[in-house]
């Protein structure tokens, strides 16, 4: 089943939809998004969405308006010039992982089911969480406990899985649970499997280096006056979309010219939108989400 998706009218707003326009969803999930942009465009107009899960495909809409690319979207600019097409007017990301995912029990991405360490968004993946959690090394381990979970006792946590695997495989969930028992107190219990969970998945899927390839995509596929319409789930995301937007960079700072003026491909639209507490209420995975909005120059 897939839900509703997060921030719906405003990330879709926030492309100020052309009739004719050419758009691209590249998170399609259940279609949520894409549907809103189908419904706001003409008959000419046209959107090309991207899933890597193929369980996706089972929900594409019947559009003649629409592509459904199977893949990555990191792939962006290849996909769109296969697909004759240089410039679009908007690009949307949803960056969570879709409710769909989460409520599968056999895919292991939620702290909810026992289920074999997976946490792959696309079934072609080569690395999962079994990979990740059997075969890293200390220092892998600990950094992607850190870095992407913010765990504070990543470095025990690393140390004991890695005890724990050299008499026996973690194979399960349950395992891992059993093994980090001592790392999750009752009343942290959710939100500490949850950050662990986290920093686990962003590693299998390469998330953070997947959102640094589209974004740095983004300014030569937008028509100038084009829209940028990104949702982000933590904090780590969020920083790089805003970084981006603001400096056209990840790390360093743009260079000036000689009034000071720097050069950036992007432009920030209003400022940051989270959902309302009545959308919190109906949806608890709308939480943490961030909305930024911004535009080619």
């Amino acid at each position: 089943m897939y839900h509703n998706p997060v921030l719906l009218k405003e990330s879709v707003d926030g492309l100020a939809i052309k009739e004719n326009g050419v758009y691209v969803d590249v998170t399609y999930g259940g279609g949520g998004h894409s549907r809103e942009i189908l419904e706001r465009l003409g008959p000419e107009g046209k959107l090309l969405a991207f899933d890597q899960d193929e369980e996706a495909l089972v929900n594409k809409i019947d559009d003649e308006r629409l592509v459904l690319i199977n893949e990555n979207f990191r792939y962006i600019r290849q996909f769109l010039k296969f697909y004759g097409i240089r410039k679009v007017d908007g690009i949307l990301a949803d960056f969570g992982v879709s409710s769909h995912q989460f409520d599968k029990a056999d895919r292991g991405f939620s702290t909810r089911f026992d289920a074999d360490l997976d946490m792959r968004m696309s079934q072609k993946g080569l690395v999962s969480a079994y990979d990740v959690v059997n075969g890293y090394q200390y220092d892998d381990l600990r950094r992607v406990l850190f870095q992407y979970g913010d765990l504070r006792n990543a470095n025990a946590m690393a140390n004991r899985i890695i005890e724990s695997r050299a008499e026996a495989p973690i194979k399960t969930s349950a395992q891992l649970k059993g093994v980090l028992g001592r790392f999750l107190p009752k009343h942290k219990e959710h939100k500490i499997l949850a950050q662990i969970y986290q920093a686990i998945r962003i590693e299998v899927n390469q998330e953070i280096e997947v959102i640094k390839e589209f974004l740095g995509q983004v300014p030569e596929l937008l028509v100038p006056g084009g829209r940028l319409s990104v949702i982000s789930y933590h904090s780590l995301e969020d920083r790089l979309v805003k970084r981006f937007i603001r400096a056209g960079l990840f790390e360093g700072e743009p260079e000036k010219d000689l009034y000071g003026n720097i050069d950036v491909p992007l432009k920030k639209v209003g400022g940051l939108i989270v959902p309302s507490k009545e959308e919190i209420v109906k949806n608890n995975r709308a939480r943490s989400a961030k909305l930024r909005i911004a535009e080619r120059i």
